[in-house]
């Protein structure tokens, strides 16, 4: 695969991913209560959820858990638990009204063609493409830029309910192999599959089911490396086309624990064997290793012992390194591949500046940075030495990807998207600078309609925090709009403009939709990155309180009509919120979320974010997870916003049980009045592959359930 996409991809296994910062729209309102509509401050009582105190004891200081087991996900009680809760949140949101026109915008705005960014090997542009009349995207492959779209790989007959989703994983150079990974319900892990796409027939090779951080063909297409996760830790193995698993051999990761990510992928020439070794879900400290694949040489130490990122990639006779090694903002370093070894010969070529590199790329015998400022995108050429060629000019305030394309040729590719502007893929020559539209969704959004701002509030401390503001031109300013507010705030992650077709629709219908770049980002480097971690965390939560603040004192709105919410890390983020202010909000959406922040590392891949949060195995950093773990702090008879919880079976990454055992704490504790629910899918995860017609209906319930907790009713 390209060595460009493929670092965006490892830089997605790295992340806690995705916060799943699409949000739910809101739509025209008139007052509730409408006839036969439930009354927004008195749901039914929730089903009663059995106590069976557990006491743990953390250095001396003693915490009970009462619901400890839910934790236990296929038991026959938990089972019947979570069918009761779907019964009782089902006979809640289903009869909310407005129901019709939200699923019909959705329908309308989700089911269109969308279409990924492509890939050239040997003369062909791969691709995956979903048509608008289909649950999931097939892989495609077109001989030359303007040739036949063909099918390769089509995952609708998979499962009967269009769950299973499939994704490109590696190309051969000369584009006559492809490897692809086959997942199920939205989990992490996968099985990979080697299809021959002359043929379209697929290759005997059998592939372990395992969360796979990289995979990539040798030159002369006779194998693939692959770095799968295994129970003793990441471990990058070769493969020989032709041979039994069994044969398989570890090359590198033997004395590596299950908390480290590692991933390989071969330079454009397939000479090298690049091997970086991220340690935490940030990749704060990385190591960085090469293996000459021409001599079979062994793998050999490029970068290791500094405690700084690095992410190196090979031009010609150069090794490019981007870095924040004394850079908190992040620069470019080259030395010659034959003498590497000695950092005096690395030379800074890109310095750090005031906007924070998020990527670079090597595109037609150039430099390719991706920065970001003040959480928006800028794309910028310099050549080889570091001297710059040109801007790109991009649209828009928004989101660009990196510019995707081989050392070797100027042709590259990159998205751009916003808030209301819907994704499209350019082409863009790094020698002429010349661009043109390769794709563009034909969403039926009249982006003309909005505008956004960025504006600046001051948190709990007097840090200055950016927030991105959305809504119609010419709405109206006076408290009486419903907003909703999101937001992120870790691992590094920046939170930039991204379409999202429910926020269209509130804005559409008058809302007014925030996104906060909460301390804990990558928005502004390292040092803001480190200012919302480990023991600084609470500051993340104080940013996100600043805003909502911020957005009511400029009368963007109410307390009544703010609706917050967050999935993954802004799950936790969001279930803070609802702990330490509940008076704050009226409505929240909790996705896929961590809760309870003391037995958090205990599950599934949540030894890959102690880094990022600590553990409760420390006695000091015990003492910090537990000053906000939400779970540890829900109090009998208080009064909580309306919250929906969301998770579902098949979410692999974020443990289930956060969001199972705090909808039952909430039901059993907050005083009589808004409702508490958890919507609980038995078939879908953490990481995607939902049929898109089950996205128009989750997003529905969401959507519903918002309008009747800021008591407007859509039409």
């Amino acid at each position: 695969m390209d060595r460009a996409k493929r670092r965006k991809r490892d830089a997605a296994a790295i992340i806690l991913i995705s916060s799943i910062i699409t949000v739910f729209g809101v739509t025209t309102a008139r007052p509730h209560p409408q006839s036969g509509a439930p009354d927004a401050m008195h749901a039914a009582p929730p089903p009663v959820t059995r106590v069976a105190n557990v006491i743990d004891d953390y250095s001396g200081t003693k915490v009970t858990d009462p619901y400890r087991w839910l934790e236990d996900q296929n038991s026959p009680d938990t089972r019947a638990w979570i069918t009761q809760q779907n019964n009782y949140t089902n006979s809640i949101v289903k009869k909310l009204p407005g129901r019709e026109a939200i699923s019909a915008r959705l329908g309308r705005l989700l089911k269109v063609d969308q279409t990924g960014l492509p890939f050239e090997r040997g003369g062909r542009y791969f691709f995956d493409k979903r048509g608008a009349d289909e649950d999931q995207s097939k892989i495609y492959f077109r001989q030359g830029p303007t040739g036949r779209d063909v099918v390769l790989v089509d995952p609708l007959p998979m499962s009967k309910d269009h769950s299973t989703t499939v994704s490109l994983l590696a190309v051969s150079r000369d584009g006559a192999l492809v490897a692809y990974g086959v997942r199920q319900g939205g989990a992490d892990e996968v099985t990979p599959h080697i299809l021959n796409v002359d043929t379209k027939q697929e290759l005997t090779d059998e592939f372990t089911k395992a969360v796979y951080f990289s995979a990539d063909f040798n030159a002369d297409r006779t194998g693939v490396y692959v770095t799968r996760q295994s129970p003793q830790g990441p471990r990058v193995v070769w493969h020989k086309l032709g041979s039994p698993a069994a044969d398989d051999k570890v090359i590198f990761g033997e004395g590596y624990g299950p908390e480290i990510i590692i991933a390989a992928s071969a330079t454009e020439d397939g000479q090298f064997l690049i091997i970086h070794v991220y340690y935490g879900a940030s990749g704060d400290k990385t190591e960085v290793y090469i293996k000459d694949l021409y001599k079979n040489g062994p793998v050999t130490t490029l970068i290791k012992g500094v405690d700084a990122r690095f992410q190196a990639d090979i031009g010609g006779q150069f090794v490019f390194i981007q870095t924040n090694w004394n850079a908190p903002f992040e620069k470019v370093m080259r030395a010659d591949l034959a003498n590497f070894g000695n950092k005096e010969n690395w030379k800074t070529i890109v310095p750090e500046s005031d906007s924070h590199i998020e990527s670079m790329t090597l595109v037609g015998g150039k430099l390719s940075v991706l920065y970001g400022h003040n959480a928006s995108s800028q794309l910028r050429v310099f050549d080889r030495d570091g001297k710059p060629v040109r801007d790109v000019a991009l649209p828009a305030l928004g989101s660009a990807s990196p510019l995707f394309g081989h050392w070797s040729s100027g042709e590259t590719f990159y998205e751009f998207t916003s808030f209301f502007v819907p994704g499209t893929i350019y082409r863009y020559d790094v020698n002429t600078g010349a661009q043109s539209v390769w794709w563009k969704s034909e969403l039926p959004v009249d982006s003309a309609k909005f505008t956004t701002e960025q504006v600046w509030f001051k948190s709990k401390d007097g840090t200055r925090v950016p927030m991105f503001v959305s809504h119609l031109k010419g709405l109206k300013m006076d408290g009486s709009a419903p907003a909703l507010l999101t937001g992120y705030g870790g691992f590094n992650l920046s939170s930039t403009p991204s379409f999202s077709s429910s926020a269209v629709v509130w804005m559409e219908q008058g809302g007014v939709y925030a996104l906060a770049n909460m301390r804990g980002g990558g928005e502004f480097g390292e040092k803001w990155h480190q200012a919302g971690m480990m023991e600084k965390k609470q500051n993340v939560f104080e940013d996100f309180y600043a805003a909502a603040e911020y957005l009511i004192a400029n009368k963007y709105t109410t307390s009544s009509k703010l609706a917050i919410r967050g999935g993954s890390n802004g799950g936790l983020l969001v279930g803070a919120a609802m702990t330490q202010r509940p008076e704050l909000f009226a409505a929240i959406v909790c996705s896929f979320p961590l809760l309870d922040m003391l037995r958090y590392q205990n599950f599934l891949a949540a030894k890959y974010w102690v880094p990022e949060y600590g553990s409760s195995e420390n006695a000091e950093q015990f003492k910090y997870l537990n000053a906000y773990s939400p779970y540890q702090h829900v109090k009998a008879g208080a009064k909580y916003p309306g919250v929906l919880f969301v998770t579902g079976d098949a979410d692999t990454r974020v443990a289930p049980l956060h969001a199972r055992k705090m909808a039952a704490l909430m039901q059993a504790s907050a005083a009589p009045g808004r409702p508490i629910l958890l919507k609980y899918d038995t078939e879908a995860g953490h990481s995607g592959g939902t049929p898109v017609g089950k996205q128009v209906e989750d997003s529905t319930d969401a959507l519903s359930f918002l309008f009747w907790q800021v008591g407007v009713t859509p039409k």
